[in-house]
């Protein structure tokens, strides 16, 4: 039903862009958002008329008289009879105050066993006009040290337009992005576009270039035996859920986000 709803209303479309070297599963079907993939949380967060407030960095979680204060790098603390937890499972480790002491030993052995893969993910954007002449819309690269991925995105996305210039979307393999993830980022996009010359020498030069740095991309392992949440203090409620709990594709995050919502429904 999920599907079916973006579907409808145009968020995503069916990929009929040819990608080189793509594995597919029997059975499963591939699809693409062709505003980008944010585009499917705008629309979510639309239909839910939350108010929503960006670039609150959460440092602190404590109990106040039965409720969350909720502590950030910049700002007062504020109040909340629920919390909901859906960063990257090392980030809610990172949280200060009581949720330390509340996230029991088990619970905190099983947070610690998830793993994420890293990742250097490169845009390259050029002007309206400009040509790319490759075969393929999106490349699977299998015997590059560096490289793993490389998209012409608005072929992929089949939004080709004569007056918005083209991108190039470059996705490092799993093992250069935990070698480079403390390397200096000017010197890792070096790397990757002398990589990215020798893959593909036609590449016109771009006129700008954004190097973007996946700590955490994709869970490797998720939290053992999980139904997609974990509830770490009932009054008030404090739960986590996200793809750490299930994995790490679109089903894996709506199977998570439908757990949580079933566990939060009673305390509403």
């Amino acid at each position: 039903s999920f599907y079916e709803e973006l579907l409808s209303h145009g968020i995503l479309k069916p990929l009929t862009a040819p990608v080189e070297g793509m594995v597919s599963r029997e059975g499963s079907c591939n699809y693409v958002a062709p505003q980008g993939i944010s585009s499917v949380v705008k629309y979510y967060l639309e239909q839910s008329g939350a108010e929503v407030s960006y670039e609150q960095h959460v440092t602190h979680l404590s109990l106040r008289d039965g409720r969350w204060e909720v502590s950030r790098k910049a700002g007062p603390p504020e109040e909340f009879d629920v919390v909901i937890l859906t960063m990257p499972v090392p980030q809610i480790l990172q949280l200060q105050g009581d949720i330390v002491n509340i996230i029991n030993e088990s619970q905190k052995q099983q947070l610690e066993s998830v793993s994420y893969s890293s990742r250097y993910a490169l845009g390259l954007f050029y002007e309206a006009g400009t040509g790319i002449a490759v075969p393929w819309a999106a490349q699977y690269i299998t015997d590059n040290p560096c490289i793993r991925f490389i998209s012409i995105d608005n072929k992929k996305r089949n939004i080709e337009s004569p007056e918005a210039g083209p991108s190039v979307v470059v996705h490092t393999t799993v093992t250069f992005g935990s070698e480079h993830l403390d390397s200096d980022p000017a010197e890792v996009q070096q790397i990757i576009l002398s990589h990215l010359q020798r893959i593909v020498p036609s590449l016109p030069k771009p006129s700008s270039i954004k190097c973007q740095k996946w700590r955490y991309s994709q869970v490797t392992r998720a939290v053992p035996n999980c139904p997609g949440q974990m509830i770490l203090h009932t009054q008030p409620l404090l739960i986590c859920g996200g793809d750490g709990f299930t994995h790490s594709n679109f089903d894996g995050c709506i199977e998570s986000a439908m757990s949580l919502a079933e566990a939060v429904k009673p305390h509403l």
